[in-house]
């Protein structure tokens, strides 16, 4: 039943068979590194088959081994568990939030990380179906139920979907200048963890024989694009539907009530960022007096002072930038509440 799927990153993405096709992240990799990736990549695609067709308790470590013609000890050196031999991807994703959410990323929102993110696997899984000359989704089905049919793998996919939550938590943290552990970028990752577990109800939503790629990879992607728009625009729209509520003056009451709730938000950010920065800068000062003495103390300090009027600078502008993203953000959902007062 539906309330009994575990759902986050990683589950969906069956990918049964070795694929050798050229990857730009690959280009320098070494003999040694791709006969390794391939070999682990063929254990995996033959036990997830093998799992899906005879049920994952039904099938032994020995079988994979004579199956992929290696021993059971190789299998051990690739995947330390049974369950790791379906949720193989949790180092790739790992480096995918890293690379998406932290430092070096691209400027845009966490929102439009993750969709991209989401988007890319979805192509991926339609890539490989059509591959394999299958003519509908029904695989992604049979997978699925096999992974809810088993408890193990259920709870190891609670676990990993938990870990992968504070990596995107502490990238955004770093991002942010903030600490990992502050209220806004544990809720965030919460959050964008929800939109991925929403990406997989939407694989489980249509994968089956009446769904071509073509159509899964649209159905998909535009269900992943409204949960995003929720989270992107904040729940006031969505609990004004619940509430059934048409009057435009409480509608407009709802955008104001958002927009405090933003601004009080920009306003815990800030706070939050400034009180790091000092702890990080105490730090760094008892470091530096109990060093005073060594060479080069003193151009290291102007240099420190320096980064910390860079940053400051550099605050003051993204707080200045939030808060025009913020204006905007308000015009446009006061559109939208007056259209939808309309549309009743």
């Amino acid at each position: 039943m539906e309330e009994d799927l575990v759902d986050g990153p990683g589950v969906g993405e069956w990918r049964p068979s070795v694929s050798d096709e050229a990857d730009p992240g690959l280009v320098d990799e070494g003999l040694r590194e791709r006969k390794k990736r391939l070999t682990r990549s063929m254990i995996s695609g033959t036990a997830t088959m093998m799992f899906v067709q005879r049920g994952f308790d039904n099938v032994k470590i020995t079988e994979i081994a004579a199956a992929c013609g290696v021993s059971e000890k190789t299998i051990y050196n690739y995947f330390p568990t049974k369950e790791s031999l379906v949720l193989d991807r949790e180092d790739e994703i790992t480096e995918s939030i890293e690379r998406s959410f932290g430092p070096g990323a691209e400027r845009t929102s966490p929102v439009e990380a993750t969709k991209a993110m989401i988007a890319e696997q979805v192509r991926q899984l339609v890539a490989y179906v059509r591959g394999a000359n299958m003519s509908d989704m029904s695989p992604i089905r049979a997978f699925t139920e096999m992974v809810n049919d088993t408890p193990s793998l259920r709870a190891a996919q609670f676990d990993m979907t938990e870990r992968l939550a504070q990596v995107v938590a502490r990238a955004m943290a770093t991002r942010a200048g903030v600490d990992p552990e502050d209220p806004e970028p544990q809720i965030a990752a919460d959050a964008l963890l929800g939109l991925w577990r929403f990406y997989y109800r939407a694989t489980v939503k249509y994968g089956n024989a009446e769904t071509s790629p073509d159509q899964f990879e649209k159905l998909v992607l535009s269900e992943v694009e409204r949960a995003g728009r929720l989270i992107d625009t904040g729940l006031w729209s969505f609990a004004m539907t619940v509430q059934g509520t048409d009057s435009r003056d409480q509608l407009r009451v709802a955008a104001d009530a958002s927009n405090e709730a933003r601004k009080q938000v920009i306003r815990a950010l800030k706070e939050a960022k400034a009180a790091w920065l000092q702890v990080t800068t105490d730090v760094s000062f008892q470091s530096k007096e109990k060093h005073a003495s060594t060479p080069g103390y003193r151009a290291s300090a102007r240099r420190n002072v320096q980064d910390i009027r860079d940053q400051s600078q550099q605050l003051k502008r993204e707080v200045h930038q939030a808060k025009q993203e913020l204006r905007e953000e308000i015009r446009q959902q006061v559109k939208e509440a007056k259209r939808a007062a309309k549309d009743r």
